[in-house]
């Protein structure tokens, strides 16, 4: 099982736990003690060993952070999780603030006293983070003070070891680019921002540059460690040597010098005290390695992680095994999609529906010789108001039947050595009414508007976020979430920096994976959700036009449920497009199936009616 259904609920959660912290603090002249959802590479998932948001407060999202002061506490979430944590965290103990609205810094200046010492690990917060918090304090007289050991470490008696998964060699027929290549273009990269050296923090972009991967946190193939590249091409790799095969040791020491984790401070201080200009990613790094390169005499320069666009535009190899992966995990997905529709209402839960679900994905992967690695993210399967809680994660004791007249979303995706995927679906449990069909409609719309867009050179995921909206805001409707993000391959699901939404800055550039994830939540009701995964194509010329343009090229091939469609409210066009997609997913997933698979597929990517369109 690659999914875990953890019931919530434990005793020791919340109250016990936040006043061992307030004795902590009192024993360190603390006021107050942050605690952010993150490790010390910022990852979406972090191992065991750095759950400390979860371990304090209960709250499982994978964006979050806690303020515990001598008399309040304060967890502070985005729109995503604002119903999820009231369902996981002791309101008695805990105030839930707005991670958007009113983040930390702003809450700071209304909320702490002149004097107040709030502590903080700065091996969890980023450069940038730390800026900000030390401004707001500054402006109402607080102390923000670095602490040397972690609170929640201090009073976590059964914390976990760190993780020591083993590290394979990533085949250069998925990679594309020699590592050698890679870390080549990296070191001019480093010398052109004026830089002597660059810590890679992210182990996303370790496993991208040195073409491995690892198992050290769930769901994402990462091998936690730290980098040091420099660009004279004298590169270290500060990684537990646990992790390494005889083969993968032979195989990383032709590319880097080898160390242990507990080396890297004394080597960043050392290049430090040598006069080194080391780069370090303000919104990426901890704020304790600016700490060490400036308090050993070395200057850091504000530079972007070197490997983090190059790791976002993906190569012809990265491509193709995307696609691959995409036709794989579209069968996969219809195989389930058949058996739900022949199941009973009443007669399944949410997490039956997850467990068949990986098993399609396992089979059809031994079927066609490429394994089922892991998903890509927990499963959110919500049936009815469930489906309303944008990242709802269900447990046992959560789990819903999907009941008669309600919607069911369906939010999921894999890791294959060639690719990973995320798609989402929903699907009406017996007769739809006809205000979801509608509002079905409206997202479904807005889905099409971006994967039929063109745009020139330069573009930024802020300008093309309202596309997705358009249909929505006309009927006085929205969705609190990013419209895409970026996706990695065989990495992470959730990758940076680009991204369609409203502070989507980073500019689509040819080769670029993006999730095109518009939605509709009635809380207490129902959710929408349709997700296709899209790839920004080269910029072509325009027939008649005066710029080339970009456009996306869609991976996903699962079609919509055609029982949810209002067509009346599609354009002409927008009935074009759809037929046309659904006539690609039968003909690409088609020759895939068979049987009852089949059968459900050929009904599905029928032509809809549309004549009267003309």
């Amino acid at each position: 099982m690659f999914q875990t259904f953890d019931s919530a609920g434990d005793p020791s959660v919340g109250k016990p736990r936040v006043e061992k912290l307030r004795r902590w603090l009192a024993e360190n002249g603390l006021d107050g003690f942050m605690v952010p959802r993150a490790d010390e590479h910022q990852g979406e998932y972090v191992p065991a060993r750095a759950a400390r948001l979860k371990w304090l407060t209960g709250f499982s999202g994978s964006a979050g952070v806690a303020i515990v002061l001598k008399k309040r506490a304060f967890v502070f979430v985005d729109g995503r999780y604002q119903l999820q944590v009231r369902a996981e965290v002791d309101l008695s103990v805990f105030a839930i603030e707005s991670l958007v609205d009113n983040p930390p810094p702003s809450w700071l200046k209304d909320n702490v006293g002149k004097g107040t010492r709030l502590g903080f690990d700065p091996w969890l917060h980023t450069i940038t983070e730390v800026k900000a918090l030390k401004a707001a304090a500054e402006t109402c007289g607080a102390v923000l003070v670095p602490v040397e050991k972690n609170g929640v470490d201090a009073i976590w008696d059964d914390q976990p070891q760190p993780p020591v998964a083993p590290v394979e060699i990533h085949p250069i027929a998925f990679a594309g680019e020699l590592a050698k290549d890679k870390l080549k273009r990296l070191a001019a990269a480093i010398g052109s921002d004026g830089a002597t050296h660059a810590v890679l923090t992210d182990p996303s972009s370790i496993a991208w540059a040195l073409n491995i991967r690892g198992g050290d946190v769930p769901h994402t193939p990462l091998a936690l460690g730290f980098a040091i590249l420099a660009a004279d091409g004298d590169h270290q790799l500060f990684m537990d040597s646990r992790k390494f095969s005889r083969e993968v040791n032979a195989y990383l020491t032709q590319l880097v010098g080898l160390n242990e984790p507990d080396g890297f401070e004394a080597a960043l201080a050392a290049l430090a005290k040598g006069g080194a200009r080391i780069a370090l990613d303000p919104v990426l790094a901890a704020d304790r390695l600016r700490m060490l390169v400036e308090e050993n005499g070395g200057t850091t320069v504000a530079a972007p992680d070197p490997a983090r666009i190059p790791r976002a535009t993906k190569n012809k190899a990265e491509i193709a095994g995307s696609r691959a992966a995409h036709r794989r995990d579209g069968a996969a997905v219809v195989k389930l999609l058949a058996w739900l529709d022949r199941q009973e209402p009443g007669s399944l839960d949410e997490i039956a529906v997850v467990t068949k679900l990986e098993e399609c994905r396992r089979l059809t992967g031994e079927e066609t010789q490429m394994p089922l690695r892991d998903v890509s993210f927990d499963t959110i399967s919500g049936a009815g108001p469930n489906g309303a809680i944008m990242h709802y994660r269900v447990s046992r004791a959560t789990s819903r039947k999907l009941g008669e007249g309600e919607l069911f979303l369906l939010d999921s995706g894999a890791q294959y050595q060639d690719g990973t995927t995320d798609i989402t679906r929903t699907m009406p449990v017996g007769r739809p009414t006809q205000e979801m069909r509608e509002r079905y409609t409206l997202v479904l719309k807005g889905m099409i508007g971006i994967s039929t867009l063109s745009f020139p050179a330069g573009t930024r995921g802020s300008e093309i976020d309202a596309v997705a909206r358009v249909a929505l805001w006309k009927h006085g409707l929205d969705f609190a979430h990013g419209t895409g993000h970026g996706v990695g391959s065989y990495l992470a699901v959730h990758e940076g920096p680009q991204r369609i939404a409203r502070s989507g800055t980073e500019k689509l550039l040819e080769g670029m994976m993006i999730s095109n994830e518009p939605g509709y939540y009635k809380e207490g009701h129902y959710g929408i959700r349709l997700e296709n995964l899209i790839l920004v194509t080269p910029a072509a010329p325009v027939e008649g036009g005066d710029i080339a343009m970009h456009g996306f090229e869609t991976l996903t091939l699962v079609p919509f449920d055609a029982r949810m469609i209002e067509a009346d409210l599609l354009t002409r066009d927008e009935l074009r497009w759809l037929d046309a997609y659904h006539a690609r997913v039968l003909a690409e997933i088609g020759p895939m199936l068979d049987g009852e698979a089949l059968a459900w597929l050929e009904n599905a990517c029928a032509p809809l009616p549309h004549q009267h369109k003309g």
